[in-house]
């Protein structure tokens, strides 16, 4: 049986290079695209947590997690905060969405008052000046790496207008290009709002104690602790498990309509091969199990084409690019099991096709 099995894929070599190869995408599709999604969430959150800062405060009802807050916290709000026990300081700022420098995506901003943010957070102007008001604009080193040519004094358009790089700072944390606090409420019409108000503790261990009497004093408010946003950013985005699940469904989707054509046409030229065999008395269930086992093995072979294909594509765009790809196990099982189901209900049809055929009819086949 198994020698059958492997006789009938190598004698369409082509046929079958190709039933692989269409599997290996949908494979690439699944692995590759929540990689990529996972890789690029994880690195976000792990820059804002790696601020000085150990509370984000926002306002009550926000349900992104950055970019999209409503300016509705006063940024008084900030020193009420720091005069809380255990607070070491607290600084507003704004964060907004922009557009990106290709043509598709959206670039996330900080809007930031320099000195209070420095001395909170912690970062530092490496290479050029601080932020002092207006069009201006610093940049972390990762984002001059990003855009090769350039540096201070080269121009960035945000919000449709252009802003000169004047300083380069470091650690990166947050948003890669940030703005004066001021610049962004002036194009958002927000002066005196703030999106967020970073809180650093005295003693990081007490964070949260200090988090219970910030509760306590603005018990409608959001709190979150900066050491839960890798995970938070990860898993608190409904509209991306939507659409990996989406991506699930049509990666399942190509696995079983290539199967299923492939069998189909397996089925269509054997005819006279199944006649023979049922002459020779084989059951139509082992019929049937000969197609399912090619179907299987066809699937099988694709999901490690598409795993190796995903790891290679990762390496070179790693090297080459700033972006982060995750591959996670749990999502290599995933496309496993995606891939057999796809190839086994695609080769089901043919399957029972086949096992159906009137041996007569099969053996007077031209």
């Amino acid at each position: 049986m198994d020698n059958l099995v492997l006789s009938n894929l190598t004698h369409r070599p082509v046929r079958t290079i190709v039933s692989i190869m269409g599997t290996a995408v949908g494979v690439l599709l699944i692995i590759f695209t929540v990689g990529l999604a996972h890789g690029m969430l994880h690195e976000h959150g792990k820059r804002d947590a790696n601020i000085q800062a150990e509370i984000i405060v926002r306002a009550s009802g926000s349900i992104g997690l950055g970019g999209s807050d409503p300016w509705v916290l006063p940024v008084s709000h900030a020193r009420e905060l720091a005069a809380i026990d255990g607070v070491r300081g607290a600084v507003a700022l704004g964060q907004a969405l922009d557009k990106s420098d290709g043509a598709f995506g959206s670039r996330f901003l900080d809007g930031i008052s320099y000195d209070e943010y420095a001395d909170l957070v912690g970062i530092k102007i490496r290479e050029g000046s601080k932020l002092t008001g207006g069009l201006q604009a610093i940049v972390d080193p990762v984002w001059v790496k990003e855009h090769k040519g350039k540096g201070i004094g080269s121009t960035i358009q945000l919000f449709e207008r252009n802003f000169t790089i004047v300083g380069i700072y470091e650690p990166p944390g947050g948003a890669r290009v940030k703005i004066p606090l001021a610049t962004m409420q002036e194009q958002f019409g927000t002066a005196n709002r703030a999106t967020a108000i970073f809180v650093g503790c005295k003693d990081p261990a007490q964070q949260d104690a200090v988090a219970a009497r910030i509760k306590q004093r603005f018990p409608d408010e959001q709190l979150i602790f900066t050491r839960d946003l890798p995970e938070l950013y990860a898993s608190g985005l409904p509209a991306l498990n939507v659409f990996l699940r989406v991506v699930i469904g049509v990666a399942a989707s190509i696995s079983m309509l290539v199967i299923l054509l492939a069998m189909y046409t397996t089925v269509t030229e054997r005819t006279r091969q199944i006649g023979v065999l049922k002459s020779l008395g084989m059951s139509k269930s082992k019929i049937a199990w000969v197609i399912e086992q090619e179907a299987i093995v066809v699937s099988l072979l694709g999901v490690i084409t598409g795993v190796l294909i995903t790891l290679g594509a990762r390496f070179v765009i790693m090297r080459l690019t700033t972006l982060r790809i995750e591959i996670e196990p749990r999502w290599i099982l995933i496309s496993l099991l995606v891939g057999l189901m796809g190839g086994t209900l695609g080769a089901l049809y043919p399957a029972v096709r086949a096992a159906r055929q009137d041996a007569v009819e099969a053996l007077s086949y031209e």
